[in-house]
C-alpha cells in the first residue's frame, strides 16, 4: 500500500495541517481529529482522491466552499467543532454514502442542499440547535440511520415518511409535541427513540411499522396509548417509563406474554 494511501494523526497536538501533506496526492483516507486545528489550508482541497476525511474534535468555526472539490468523499466527520453554518458545496459531494457526521456544533439550520446527498446512509446531526427540518429531508432516500437528538425540534415534516430505507430514527431530547401520520410510512424502521419529548399521543399510523423492534417513549406526556401497538408483530421492547398513563391497558400483558419487554 502506498505510504500516503492512509494517514491517521488523531490526538497529535499539531495546531495546523502538516505542510508535507500538500504533495500527498494519492492520499485516500486522512484522520485529523483532535489535533488542535482552528483553520484549514486551501491546498487541503486539492487532495481530490480523498474518500474519508475526519476533522472532528477541533476548533473549526467554518468549512470553506472549496470542500466541494472532494468529489470522491464517502465519509466526512465534522463533529465536535464550532461550526455555525455549512458550505453549500457539501450538496455537491454526491459520493458521500457511508456517513456524514455533524454533531456537537452550533448549527441552527438544516440546509436544504443536504437533500442532494441521495446516496447517504448515515447522518448524525445531534447536539445542535435545530428548531425545524425542511421537506428536503425526504430526499435522502438511502438513509438507514438518522440521528437528530439533543436539538430543539418541535415537529417533523411530512416528508420524513419518504425515508423508506430508514432503520433507525433517534429523536430523543427534543421538544416534539406530536408525530406526523407519515411516520407510518417508514416501513423499514426497526428502532424509534423519541424519549424526553412532549408527546401527548401517538398517530394511529404507527400500526404500519411492521418491522419495528424497539420503541422508546420514556419521559413524554402520554396519558393513553393506541391499542394498535399491540399488533406490531416484531416489537421486542416498549419503554413507557416516566409518562402519566391513566391506566395500563390489558393488551400490555399480551405483549409481554408473546415476549415483548414492556417497561412501565
Amino acid at each position: 500500500m502506498d505510504a500516503y494511501d492512509r494517514l491517521e494523526l488523531r490526538g497529535q497536538p499539531l495546531g495546523r495541517v502538516p505542510e508535507h501533506l500538500r504533495e500527498a496526492r494519492q492520499l485516500r483516507h486522512l484522520g485529523l481529529s483532535r489535533t488542535g486545528l482552528h483553520e484549514l489550508p486551501e491546498w487541503l482541497w486539492s487532495l481530490e482522491r480523498l474518500e474519508s476525511l475526519n476533522l472532528a474534535e477541533n476548533r473549526l468555526e467554518q468549512i470553506p466552499e472549496s470542500i466541494g472539490k472532494l468529489r470522491h468523499l464517502r465519509m466526512l466527520d465534522l463533529g465536535h467543532n464550532k461550526l455555525g453554518a455549512l458550505p453549500a458545496s457539501l450538496g455537491r459531494l454526491v459520493a458521500l454514502s457511508d456517513y456524514l457526521y455533524l454533531s456537537d456544533n452550533q448549527l441552527d439550520e438544516f440546509p436544504t442542499f443536504l437533500g442532494q446527498l441521495r446516496n447517504l446512509k448515515y447522518l448524525g446531526f445531534t447536539h445542535n440547535q435545530l428548531a425545524e427540518l425542511p421537506e428536503a429531508i425526504g430526499d435522502l432516500g438511502s438513509l438507514r440511520e438518522l440521528r437528530l437528538y439533543h436539538n430543539q425540534l418541535t415537529s417533523l415534516p411530512l416528508a420524513i415518511g419518504k425515508l423508506s430505507q430508514l432503520r433507525e430514527l433517534h429523536l430523543h431530547d427534543n421538544q416534539l409535541a406530536a408525530l406526523p401520520d407519515s411516520v407510518g410510512q417508514l416501513a423499514s424502521l426497526r428502532i424509534l427513540d423519541i424519549r424526553n419529548n412532549r408527546l401527548e399521543q401517538l398517530p394511529p399510523s404507527i400500526a404500519h411499522l411492521a418491522n419495528l423492534g424497539f420503541l422508546d417513549l420514556r419521559a413524554n406526556r402520554l396519558r393513553t396509548l393506541p391499542e394498535v401497538l399491540a399488533a406490531l408483530p416484531r416489537l421486542e421492547k416498549l419503554d413507557l417509563r416516566w409518562n402519566a398513563l391513566e391506566t395500563q391497558p390489558a393488551w400490555l400483558v399480551q405483549l409481554e406474554e408473546r415476549g415483548c419487554a414492556v417497561l412501565l
